[in-house]
C-alpha cells in the first residue's frame, strides 16, 4: 500500500506528447476513480484485478489515438486460471473490463493468468464500415511486453509501454485503486500513409531518437505513474527535458458501460415462451451485465419490470 500525499493529479485522463520534434509521440494515462470503480464492481482476486486495470490503462492508451467514433477492444485468452481478459474504450473516452476466472489464482501473476494464448486487438469503425482485427501470441511475462510484441508483430511499429497498478490512501480518505501507464511509439508524419503492417523505417538519428526515449520510458518507476503527487507533466519532464517534450490536450476518460434493458430485451424477446420460463427465478428474469454487473429484471415475457 502506498501513500500519497497532494491528490492534484487525480482526474482521469489520457495526455498526448511528442518529444521534441521528433517522430516519437506517445501518451501518459492516469486513472483514479474510473478504474477504482471498474475493479470494485466485479471483486476479483488482488493479481487478477491488477492485470485487468493494467488491460484498462493499456486501453486508454491505445484507444485515445482513435480519430473516428468507433471502439478499440483488447483481449487477452488462454488456458490459464483466467482464461480472458476484455477491456474497451469507446470514442469520447468510455472505458469498460471484464475478466472470466475459472481456476485457482492465488500462484499465478502477469500473463500466467491468461496461461498460453493470444491477443485480439479490434477496431471497430461503425456498423457501415469494415471492422479491423488483430491476432497475435500472447508473448512475454508482463501485458506490457506482451502489447510491445503485439505492435511489432501485428503493427510493425516500434513501441515502449509500462503500466502499474496499485491500492493508494489519502490522508482521510478510502483506499482505491489507481492504474497508469506511459506509451511512446515512432510514428513518422503521425501515420503518414504508411499502411498498417508496412516495417517503419528509420535512419541512423532516428533510431538513437528512438532507441533513447524507449529507454526512458522503461525506466518509469511504479511511483510515477501511480502517485497523484507527481504531476504527468513533472513526469514527462523528467523523461525527455534533455530533448524537449510537447504536451497536447488532456482527454479525458470515465467507466462507463453501454448495456441497457432495450439491448437485453431484444436478446430475451428471441426465445420462446418456454424457453423464458426456463429462465424465471423468484418470479423474474435477471439478466447482470458481465462489464458492470448491473441486474436488469424481466418478466416472464421478456418485458422490462422497474428497477
Amino acid at each position: 500500500m502506498a501513500t500519497a500525499g497532494d491528490m492534484h493529479d487525480a482526474t482521469d485522463f489520457v495526455l498526448p506528447f511528442q518529444v521534441g520534434e521528433s517522430a516519437v509521440r506517445g501518451r501518459i494515462v492516469r486513472l483514479s476513480g474510473s478504474v477504482d470503480e471498474i475493479l470494485s464492481r466485479h471483486g476479483f482476486p488482488h493479481g487478477v484485478s491488477t492485470f485487468l486495470g493494467e488491460a484498462v490503462a493499456l486501453v486508454a492508451l491505445m484507444g485515445a489515438a482513435l480519430k473516428f467514433d468507433g471502439k478499440l477492444i483488447f483481449q487477452a485468452q488462454g488456458d490459464g486460471p483466467a482464461p480472458m481478459i476484455v477491456a474497451d474504450y469507446t470514442a469520447g473516452g468510455a472505458l469498460r473490463a471484464t475478466a472470466n476466472v475459472s481456476g485457482d489464482t492465488a500462484n499465478a501473476a502477469g500473463t500466467a493468468l491468461i496461461g498460453a494464448g493470444h491477443i485480439v486487438m479490434t477496431i471497430d469503425q461503425g456498423p457501415d464500415m469494415e471492422r479491423y482485427q488483430g491476432v497475435t501470441p500472447l508473448d512475454g511475462e508482463r501485458l506490457e511486453e506482451a502489447a510491445v510484441s503485439y505492435f511489432m508483430q501485428s503493427e510493425q511499429i516500434p513501441t515502449a509501454i509500462r503500466l502499474a497498478v496499485g491500492r493508494l490512501s489519502a490522508p482521510g480518505e478510502p483506499e482505491q485503486w489507481r492504474a497508469g501507464g506511459i506509451m511512446t511509439q515512432f510514428v513518422p508524419g503521425e501515420g503518414g500513409t504508411r499502411e498498417r503492417g508496412a516495417e517503419v523505417l528509420m535512419d541512423a538519428d532516428d533510431q538513437e531518437s528512438w532507441d533513447r526515449a524507449a529507454a526512458f520510458v522503461q525506466s518509469t518507476e511504479d511511483d510515477e505513474l501511480l502517485d497523484p503527487s507527481i504531476a504527468s507533466e513533472t513526469l514527462l519532464y523528467r523523461l525527455f527535458h534533455e530533448d524537449g517534450v510537447r504536451i497536447f490536450d488532456r482527454q479525458p476518460v470515465r467507466a462507463e458501460c453501454s448495456c441497457n434493458a432495450g439491448k437485453i430485451e431484444t436478446v430475451l424477446r428471441r426465445y420462446d415462451a418456454s424457453e423464458l420460463a426456463d429462465m424465471v427465478e423468484d418470479g423474474a428474469i435477471t439478466v447482470t451485465c458481465e462489464f458492470c454487473r448491473r441486474a436488469y429484471r424481466f418478466d416472464a415475457e421478456g418485458g422490462p419490470l422497474p428497477a
